[in-house]
């Protein structure tokens, strides 16, 4: 029996001082909770002849498949603002698979025990938050949002230590590769020209291979790196997704969501939304994200400054002024985007103000978002007498106006709101309802969740449920990250 593993492991071949070479620390009595049949088929994967004893074994590390080559990567980060040389502490590089198209991926156990970068920490993860990680990327993927995956979660049958005793477990991460900014910074905060330089031409060779002979390779890089962090958080903004932690560490190379800490979709519309316990000071809000970004592609651009220019002051005036074209690429593509949610084709010089109205009303009103959108598209299940608010209506007929300029039919703006605005999000109190029954080993609220979620712009009246928000303010809901 074969699982059609395909391992091709190139990072592991670089320097030692970007990794450590270990490997998972055993655990007691693995079960396994939740396997991703469908990522599974997608990666080319075959578990149908493994019993649920074996997955446990192979999902949590116990045993190793041939050909994979165990690490821990290393990496720095601003992490709320301070910078810290860090690592993975409690995560193993199992390897790189190819699938059939060759395209490659990290595959990661996240949970796995100490590393030489743990620090204090135990190296153990639990279970919520790790079908927590589950949940959200996986409705991520669904809403179309670049992304990790998750493969598989399994518990340990042993507890780990936060504020209580709570159940270990491991999450298999898909990624397309685990590259961040902090990995740039703790090569740059190493001052190893060399190192610097294999860690750039890696990136380019996996990520970027069409700029591989430009002569403005550095620049380059920066550019497609901030157009991707840019679609992302865009994407983001669309959907009301509060990442909760966008540290240095958590910004892949590759564009894709990582680390689904304290993170949480916005139910009533405010755009300092923050749901993250340990932000205390809303740095990582709902609508700070933007600046956040813009933030920490600066300390990207700090990194590759002697690959810019030989001339560091020449280097850092292009980095600067690239850095500084952010807010302009980002107001332009969240317009475009916010047109995209109202239906609106072409361009009007009133588009912003109509826009800036709605989302005034929705804050003043604590209207939700997701919902509010989808009472714009029609959809018969939303039910609330805000939308009966005169000042909504006012709004509506400038809106209805605003449509009439398209020349398309009703069906046209309704198919382009309906492909970026979703019906479902995993909400808040759903998720918990979710993690809190998997906890006691009751699983059917996690999986109905999940089939909900894998299909965020089908309008379904059957699962009303699923698209109210929670029955208190956005305010009172507070996420942990899990360490």
């Amino acid at each position: 029996m074969t699982i059609g593993w395909h391992f091709d492991n190139t990072y592991s071949k670089l320097p030692k001082s970007f990794l450590e070479n270990i490997k998972p620390v055993p655990v007691k009595d693995p079960k396994l909770i939740i396997l991703n049949k469908n990522l599974a088929k997608q990666l080319n994967l075959d578990f149908s002849k493994f019993s649920d004893t074996d997955l446990a074994k192979i999902f949590s590390g116990n045993s190793l498949p041939e050909g994979s080559e165990t690490i821990a990567q290393a990496y720095a980060g601003h992490q709320f603002g301070h910078f810290t040389m860090l690592g993975d502490g409690r995560a193993v590089m199992l390897g790189e698979h190819l699938d059939k198209e060759n395209k490659r991926f990290d595959i990661q156990f996240k949970g796995s025990g100490r590393t030489s970068f743990s620090r204090s920490g135990d190296g153990r993860a639990v279970l919520g938050p790790m079908l927590r990680e589950y949940i959200i990327s996986e409705a991520m993927h669904a809403l179309n949002i670049p992304t990790t995956r998750s493969l598989a979660v399994v518990s340990t049958g042993e507890e780990v230590i936060r504020e209580q005793m709570l159940p270990g477990a491991i999450l298999t991460r898909v990624a397309s590769s685990h590259i961040r900014v902090g990995t740039f910074q703790y090569i740059a905060a190493t001052q190893n020209a060399d190192d610097l330089k294999t860690l750039f031409n890696y990136t380019i060779d996996r990520h970027y291979p069409e700029i591989k002979d430009s002569k403005t390779k550095a620049l380059d890089l920066l550019n497609l790196l901030m157009q991707k962090q840019c679609e992302l958080v865009i994407n983001w903004m669309r959907v009301g997704f509060i990442h909760g932690v966008m540290n240095t560490d958590n910004m892949t190379v590759s564009g894709e969501t990582i680390d689904y800490g304290p993170c949480a979709f916005m139910d009533h519309y405010h755009p300092q939304t923050v749901f993250s316990s340990i932000d205390q000071n809303g740095r990582y809000s709902y609508n700070n994200q933007p600046r956040i970004t813009k933030w920490n592609l600066a300390r990207f651009a700090e990194c590759i400054i002697p690959l810019i220019d030989q001339d560091e002051q020449k280097a850092i005036s292009i980095a600067t002024e690239t850095i500084n074209n952010f807010e302009k690429l980002y107001e332009e593509k969240w317009l475009n985007m916010m047109r995209d949610k109202l239906g609106l084709f072409g361009e009007d010089k009133d588009d912003k103000h109509l826009i800036f109205e709605l989302l005034t009303w929705m804050e003043n009103n604590k209207a939700d978002f997701t919902n509010t959108f989808c009472k714009l598209m029609d959809i018969q299940s939303i039910k609330d007498p805000i939308y009966q608010n005169q000042e909504y209506l006012n709004w509506t007929a400038k809106w209805k106006k605003r449509l009439e300029k398209n020349n398309t039919g009703k069906e046209k703006y309704l198919e382009l709101m309906r492909s970026v605005n979703p019906i479902f999000i995993p909400r808040n109190h759903k998720v918990e309802e979710a993690l809190k029954d998997a906890s006691e080993n009751k699983l059917e609220t996690l999986n109905q969740l999940l089939e909900v979620i894998k299909y965020p712009y089908k309008d379904n009246g059957m699962l009303k449920d699923y698209q109210q928000p929670m029955s208190n303010e956005n305010g009172d809901y507070k996420t942990f990250c899990g360490t």
